[in-house]
């Protein structure tokens, strides 16, 4: 049964007024990632403690200050968006299901993978870094998120 809207409705505008779409459904997920030119970061939300202090906010200091940014970023919910939240973890091939985690694809292949145990118990300012590395590694300057 998923988690009531209502209980997870701040958790999840944390991540949309920072601009990052929300992708609810598993067709949603499979329409970014074949339409998206470029990295596409999909974060794996959840209501955990380590997701509220230090990964969404480390995503969004990434997001503010790299210079480098995927094209495109969404967000599923774990416990909420049952079916989008599979499709996701179905492009993280090799890693067991975590949340919140962190992939970025690029040609719709994973190049790069943040799980649950890289990030659970980092404040935000180092997991800001840590997606700023992977920024420039996989993303071009000619990529600018939207969000």
């Amino acid at each position: 049964m998923p988690y009531p809207e209502m209980m997870i409705h701040g958790m999840r505008a944390e991540l949309a007024n920072l601009g990052i779409e929300e992708t609810k459904t598993s067709e949603a997920v499979a329409e970014a990632v074949k339409s998206t030119d470029g990295t596409l970061m999909v974060v794996v939300n959840s209501v955990c403690g380590c997701a509220a202090g230090g990964v969404r906010p480390g995503i969004a200091m990434a997001l503010d200050q790299s210079p480098v940014k995927p094209e495109r970023v969404i967000t599923v919910f774990a416990g909420a968006d049952i079916d989008a939240t599979d499709t996701a973890r179905e492009l993280f091939t090799g890693y067991a299901p975590s949340s919140p985690s962190i992939g970025l694809i690029k040609d719709g292949k994973l190049v790069q993978m943040f799980e649950r145990r890289d990030l659970e118990g980092r404040p935000p300012f180092v997991i800001a870094d840590a997606l700023a590395q992977a920024f420039a590694e996989h993303c071009t300057k000619a990529e600018t998120a939207s969000n």
